[in-house]
């Protein structure tokens, strides 16, 4: 996809995050922006790990309709990429290449497989570049 962007985990839990207003109206900004243009992309483990947090970790955890409610409208509508053996070797890979958590590496992993020229996230190396990709965190910036 032309000009698609990545959208890490940290951005979907900071949209939420109201103690953190600078970084929650940015993450509002990136996921609206995502959902508009159709160039906002998701892997099946952003949402696996969006729903663990929100569920256990926000200091209201949402409940079980409202997750179902966010996955329709928000996450399923972003969601590009599924897991597949093709998605673990290439990360495995990418693990060793740039020294990445084997969790980091499937995001990257994803970016890459969906053609993103941007991943925004905070939990990796602001600046790095991994073949077409840029990491880029939105909350420098």
């Amino acid at each position: 996809m032309k000009d698609s962007f990545f959208l890490d985990t940290n951005i979907f839990v900071y949209s939420f995050d109201a103690s953190a207003p600078d970084k929650q109206l940015k993450s509002r900004e990136l996921i609206y922006k995502g959902l508009e243009s159709g160039l906002g992309i998701i892997s099946y483990q952003v949402i696996q790990e969006f729903l663990n947090v929100a569920t256990k970790k926000f200091s209201s955890p949402l409940n079980s309709d409202d997750c179902k409610i966010y996955l329709s409208t928000t996450l399923r509508p972003l969601l590009h990429v599924h897991s597949s053996l093709e998605l673990f070797s290439n990360s495995l890979e990418l693990k060793q290449k740039f020294s990445l958590s084997f969790y980091d590496s499937l995001i990257v992993g994803a970016a890459i497989k969906s053609s993103c020229k941007t991943l925004y996230s905070e939990d990796l190396q602001d600046g790095l570049k991994i073949d077409r990709l840029q990491i880029v965190n939105p909350f420098k910036h």
